[in-house]
């Protein structure tokens, strides 16, 4: 996954990973499941267990202006966009964090151009909050929050 280029395209500053990379991002995955009590969660296919994507809630330090607000993130192989599963997984991640965890203060942020992802906000009921620029790659973010309704 992490070595696709359109996977990739709105990570960061776009460039692939190699399984090193990978390697260093699931220790850090488990790490802060360790230390917070919530982090990523693997995402399989249910015809064929193989891993199609991660959901789950992380710590956006990448993106200080939003703390100490929790992300809800996603990402995806390829053959597995368009059907359901990020928007399936992010509801499931987003029930565990709230009625689990208790946590209120849940951002997702997305690059300009993801509107996949946007959408996948929306559905979540969560509502825009800003643009800004992420800061470890220069590039333009959208942040949308859960509403408190």
């Amino acid at each position: 996954m992490c070595d696709d280029p359109d996977v990739m395209r709105y990570i960061g500053n776009g460039k692939t990973r190699t399984a090193d990379d990978a390697a260093r991002y699931i220790a850090s995955f488990e790490k802060e499941w360790n230390e917070r009590g919530f982090g990523l969660f693997a995402v399989e296919s249910k015809q064929t267990s193989d891993l199609i994507g991660f959901t789950g809630l992380s710590w956006p330090d990448f993106l200080p202006e939003v703390l100490p607000s929790v992300e809800i993130g996603w990402r995806f192989s390829k053959p597995s966009w368009g059907k359901g599963y990020a928007s399936e997984a992010a509801v499931a991640a987003l029930s565990f964090g709230v009625s689990e965890l208790g946590i209120t203060d849940i951002v997702s942020i997305y690059q300009i151009g993801n509107a996949a992802s946007g959408r996948i906000m929306q559905k979540l009921g969560m509502i825009f909050d800003r643009r800004t620029i992420d800061p470890t790659c220069e590039r333009e973010v959208e942040v949308y929050r859960l509403s408190q309704q």
